[in-house]
């Protein structure tokens, strides 16, 4: 029975003993609070005597910035800063780097650039320092000043991802596109869904010759609310610099659809669209885009010029097919023309060339009067041609042995181009003079 007893009185004493201990592991968090409390009391009480007692000052802040209480603490440390140049001590560095934090993280610039700045003249190889301060002038844009606080803090720690996200778009606003592509090829790595790093990897891609891999992540932008405008436009620039105009409409119509699409870039889209629909041949819908563009801007780029050519073109198919076809319809054409340039002639092509700037025509041309070797040069620009293409024509009729040289041209010609030609087998035939002979050939397509 004794040991029953005692057996019995050891396990109410050990649940006494669990009982009380249980008792004080509950207690604990009253006491942290109790602690907090006593701190912000006892602080508060001594800063009502004494506003600049640094201990207070110092322990108050502390607990603030330890629970991101940015609102609070950045007074306190703005106090201290203040009485740090009288009193040896406050930590200075520390005290003007928190300021600089907590004021980064109310969007007070004025005030986080001007500890950040104070923080780093006493120790600017800090890690802290330097993220901090390359954070400052990224938010506010500042992206050159960015750059070289960004790599350093990046030297320290090249584990932190935001360093590759700020430095790689750093890059690409200041134009670097080259230097922003590891960047932010890194930082896409850790934020797939990140829509700005997406938009500018494809658009420093573009700009730096990678204009098949650009293309592919601006279509998969196409839908998306931010960046699916810009990237619709540039899908749509890269299409037609492929040649490719149906994919080019397709790419302005989604942009045309998106909502909340800024004026200047809407403006932009419709006159890419509209350029588009005239180079593929759709001069209807393309003359119509553009004067919407007008309406939005009279004066924007060369939309007028554009509208009275083209307008011109609609009403004289054989100058569209001059100044817009393909090759091979452009050469058709000018065959036409060397074949009518003189009445009851006949005529024998010799030889045909066709090069990115003209094309030639060596034709033998037998009349009832006369019979001679010509030689024709096609020019496609509605611009000026100047005296160096003449002088160069020119040498090509020598060369071939034609006894004169007829020169054609959608424009016009600068007065020394007609100079030169004074007293040379050179005619210069201008725009007006062909929109003449064009309109007495029968169209043929």
């Amino acid at each position: 029975m004794s040991l029953a007893v005692a057996g019995v009185i050891i396990l109410v004493f050990a649940l006494v003993l669990l009982s009380v201990s249980s008792g004080k592991k509950k207690k604990k968090p009253v006491r942290k609070e109790r602690k907090r409390s006593t701190v912000i009391r006892d602080a508060t009480k001594k800063l009502a005597q004494n506003p600049h007692h640094v201990p207070a000052l110092t322990e108050l802040s502390a607990l603030y910035f330890g629970e991101r209480n940015w609102e609070k603490a950045l007074p306190l440390y703005m106090d201290l800063l203040n009485i740090a140049s009288n009193d040896k001590s406050v930590d200075m560095y520390k005290v003007a780097l928190r300021k600089g934090i907590c004021a980064l993280h109310l969007k007070k610039h004025d005030e986080a650039m001007d500890g950040l700045i104070t923080a780093a003249k006493i120790d600017g190889k800090s890690f802290e320092c330097n993220y901090y301060l390359g954070q400052a002038y990224f938010e506010n844009d500042n992206f050159d000043k960015a750059i070289p606080f960004l790599r350093r803090a990046l030297s320290f720690n090249q584990e932190t991802e935001t360093l590759y996200r700020w430095l790689g778009i750093a890059y690409y606003k200041t134009k670097k596109f080259r230097d922003s592509l590891p960047y932010l090829r890194r930082a896409l790595e850790s934020k797939p869904e990140d829509q700005e790093l997406l938009y500018s990897l494809a658009e420093a891609m573009r700009q730096t010759g990678y204009g098949d891999k650009a293309l592919k992540i601006f279509m998969h932008l196409r839908p998306n609310p931010e960046y699916g405008a810009l990237s619709c436009l540039a899908a749509g620039v890269i299409h037609m610099g492929y040649g490719d105009m149906e994919k080019a409409e397709q790419d302005f119509e989604i942009g045309i659809k998106h909502s909340n699409v800024p004026p200047e870039l809407m403006i932009e889209i419709k006159y890419r669209y509209g350029l588009c629909l005239l180079q593929g041949g759709k001069l209807d819908k393309g003359l119509s885009m553009l004067q919407e563009v007008q309406m939005m801007n009279h004066a924007y780029r060369d939309v007028s010029s554009l509208i009275t050519r083209y307008t011109e073109l609609k009403q004289n198919r054989n100058l569209q097919i001059y100044l817009t076809a393909g090759n091979s319809d452009f050469v058709a054409l000018c065959r036409k023309l060397v074949e009518s340039f003189y009445e009851k002639a006949t005529v024998r092509i010799m030889d045909i060339t066709v090069s990115a700037e003209y094309t030639e025509i060596l034709a033998e041309l037998d009349t009832a009067k006369w019979e001679d070797l010509l030689i024709f040069r096609f020019y496609r620009t509605s611009g000026t041609v100047g005296e160096l293409f003449i002088r160069d024509f020119h040498g090509r009729i020598r060369d071939v042995r034609a006894g004169r040289g007829i020169c054609v041209t959608a424009g016009t010609y600068s007065d020394e181009a007609k100079k030169y030609i004074e007293g040379r087998p050179i005619d210069l035939v201008d725009k007006t003079e062909l929109i003449k002979r064009l309109k007495k050939i029968d169209s043929y397509i």
